[in-house]
């Protein structure tokens, strides 16, 4: 049994800059990681051509903005490469292939109790802290919604984790599920590899450029959300004209009120919607089942297709592993109860990283949160 000051499960960017933010301050902590190495779903589950979707100023961890002569926009290896410097700059040694099995607080020791898997060894591990710190995310495991008949299909069905390239895709049709950042640029790139590409779009989303949500967030430094919305709405308009026209509409509350409210991010297009526009990428309303090699969508709409690509997102996993008696968790998603600015802070020594719905800069803010709140309490 090994005893710390704080435990963080969970080696991705929330984890990464709660240890970097740890260091600073000289308080002992250990990160546990349950795949073999960091950043897993930037380095195994991303697609090729990903890009960083905001600018970097807003995607910058703790202590360490990018070089001023990066992009503005930071590729996906060139992330990857950032986080190793910022590893290497910290002091930050994962311990990999740690696959927490059980957390639980113990009253009468007054702390926590971490039951750990080696899957390197197979060795069972246990740790002892003051503090746990749950960075293991939103992004934890690719979620597939139930849809009727799916198990049927004679074709590939695939999560976007699992997408690289539209290279083995060529000449095949294929049916992308989810309108979000993902979904629009994985249609964008079949549609580059000459895929006969469709979208499932089935609800109302704000789609925006680059440089429109740049703007954005710079005005909402100094103008509240209900001026900036407006001005990014009439900016997408000029853009996009009316997108109802092809199957896109556009919701009733702003893109960053909405953001606010729910945490669902406004969709920034990076060429989807000039191809939808010309015809070469479909978009098609709700999937109501699947049928072996045909899917069937709402107002009757028959298709048939190689592939389905769900862009879906994903879910949390803290809930597998955490037992949590003072219920701070929601179970149906895995999200803290307590909602953005105070999620980041549980009872008993609980803390959450990376929760927040507010990308890499809620993830920055979340670790100097935490940092600050166990230094005090350490004191």
């Amino acid at each position: 049994m090994e005893e710390t000051q704080v435990v963080i499960v969970g080696g991705g960017p929330a984890g990464l800059a709660t240890a970097a933010c740890l260091n600073r301050l000289s308080i002992h902590n250990i990160v546990l990681e349950r795949d073999d190495c960091c950043a897993s779903l930037w380095r195994k589950r991303a697609y090729d051509r990903l890009k960083l979707h905001l600018a970097k100023p807003y995607c910058q961890l703790p202590y360490m903005p990018f070089p001023h002569n990066a992009p503005t926009y930071i590729s996906r290896l060139d992330f990857i490469a950032y986080l190793d410097n910022y590893m290497s700059c910290f002091g930050i040694e994962p311990r990999c292939c740690r696959s927490v099995e059980r957390a639980w607080y113990d009253k009468v020791e007054g702390k926590w109790m971490v039951v750990v898997n080696n899957k390197g060894s197979g060795v069972e591990e246990r740790y002892v802290c003051r503090y746990l710190v749950a960075a293991s995310g939103e992004n934890s495991e690719g979620f597939l919604p139930d849809v009727p008949g799916l198990k049927s299909f004679h074709g590939e069905v695939l999560h976007s984790s699992g997408y690289e390239n539209g290279e083995r895709f060529r000449g095949k049709d294929v049916l992308v599920v989810g309108c979000g950042n993902s979904g629009m640029e994985i249609a964008y790139d079949l549609s580059n590899y000459a895929a006969n590409t469709s979208i499932v779009v089935r609800s109302p989303v704000h789609v925006l450029t680059k440089d429109i949500v740049r703007v954005g967030m710079f005005l909402l430094k100094y103008l509240p959300c209900k001026v900036v919305d407006p001005i990014c709405i009439n900016l997408a308009k000029m853009k996009y004209g009316n997108s109802s026209k092809y199957g896109i509409r556009r919701p009733k509350g702003g893109p960053f009120l909405i953001k606010a409210k729910t945490g669902r991010s406004p969709t920034i297009d990076v060429g989807c919607m000039n191809r939808i526009k010309k015809g070469e990428i479909k978009v098609l309303p709700s999937i109501t089942c699947v049928n072996e090699d045909h899917v069937r969508f709402a107002y009757g709409i028959v298709n048939y297709f190689d592939a389905i690509i769900f862009a879906t997102g994903y879910k949390s996993t803290v809930l597998n592993w955490l037992e949590d008696e003072k219920g701070q968790f929601n179970e149906e998603d895995g999200f803290p109860k307590q909602r953005p600015p105070n999620h980041w802070k549980g009872e008993d020594g609980l803390y959450c990283a990376g929760f927040g719905k507010q990308g890499l800069l809620g993830i920055s803010n979340d670790a100097q949160n935490i940092a600050r709140d166990i230094a005090t309490l350490a004191a």
